[in-house]
């Protein structure tokens, strides 16, 4: 009996033998390029709710908290997820900002006895400073938004913990997972500078290493995203997972609905290279950690 069975859009249905999980094959009827499943191998130490290749993902709307659920392929609920915002931190923060800017700025414009070219030096020395002097005290005390993953609404019990390591962030900006323990998965890292015209997150060991990457799916279209924007939702951000050697993992897809939703796909990862409790952080900080 057939282990595998691929099916094409075009309608045609194969049965295929074991030995071809996970190669590339083609169509004979519509010549498309589909790469056959795997056997799901099990996990034994791993808890059934991660034990799987596809993840849904939706944002609950109009709360404080970002809040997410996230659903089995047949869409039964299997974990809930919250990012606190702390509203009333963030605007003290943001106050704390105005305030610094405010006084480097008029340090800098407020002495009467400097001549005319000077002042004009210092004017314009205090217009660049001030809004540096804002983005530093601000980010400084802004609250860490650390993310934590419930087995389900209830929130009995802790199944992860995404813990931002930085509240000041320029080059790039760190998270850790962690079990309910404590015990540390991965280090989550998103890279401003390499990102800069195509987003880019990294997952790596405790000592730095790479063990695979997030991208977004298209050069061409990150760019016209800087330009237009997401463009009602015809722009999406989405993302393709790859190994640190290149080799396709799966995808993170934003569907065109009018709430935020989205798919992970992991069935490219036929050996299970990417531990499922990372992929679901991941993908829980592609959309809050970009702000979709």
């Amino acid at each position: 009996m057939s282990a595998i069975v691929l099916a094409c859009p075009c309608g045609e249905v194969y049965d295929l033998k074991p030995e071809y999980a996970g190669r590339l094959l083609e169509c004979p009827v519509c010549h498309r390029h589909l790469r056959a499943g795997g056997l799901r191998r099990p996990t034994p130490d791993l808890d059934s709710v991660f034990d799987r290749d596809v993840f849904l993902l939706r944002q609950r709307v109009l709360t404080i908290r970002s809040k997410y659920e996230v659903w089995a392929e047949d869409g039964r609920p299997i974990l809930y997820v919250e990012r606190p915002t702390y509203p009333i931190r963030t605007l003290l923060a943001y106050a704390l900002g105005v305030v610094a800017a405010s006084i480097v700025f008029y340090w800098t414009v407020s002495e009467p006895s400097s001549p005319a070219p000077l002042s004009g030096l210092l004017a314009l020395l205090g217009l660049l400073l001030a809004p540096v002097a804002f983005f530093v005290v601000s980010a400084s005390a802004r609250p860490k938004r650390h993310v934590t993953v419930y087995r389900d609404e209830s929130r009995r019990e802790v199944l992860l913990r995404i813990l931002q390591d930085q509240r000041l962030a320029v080059a790039f900006r760190t998270y850790t997972l962690t079990t309910a323990a404590g015990t540390a998965l991965a280090r989550l890292r998103r890279d401003y500078v390499r990102g800069l015209f195509r987003k880019r997150w990294t997952v790596e060991t405790e000592t730095g290493q790479g063990v695979a990457s997030a991208v977004e799916d298209s050069l061409v279209l990150s760019l016209l995203r800087r330009v237009l924007g997401p463009l009602f939702g015809l722009l999406r951000t989405n993302f393709v997972l790859l190994a640190a050697d290149g080799a396709a993992l799966g995808e993170f897809n934003r569907k065109l609905t009018l709430l935020d939703r989205y798919v992970l796909d992991l069935r490219e990862d036929v050996e299970r290279r990417l531990d499922r409790r990372v992929a679901v952080a991941l993908g829980i900080l592609l959309d809050t950690g970009e702000r979709r």
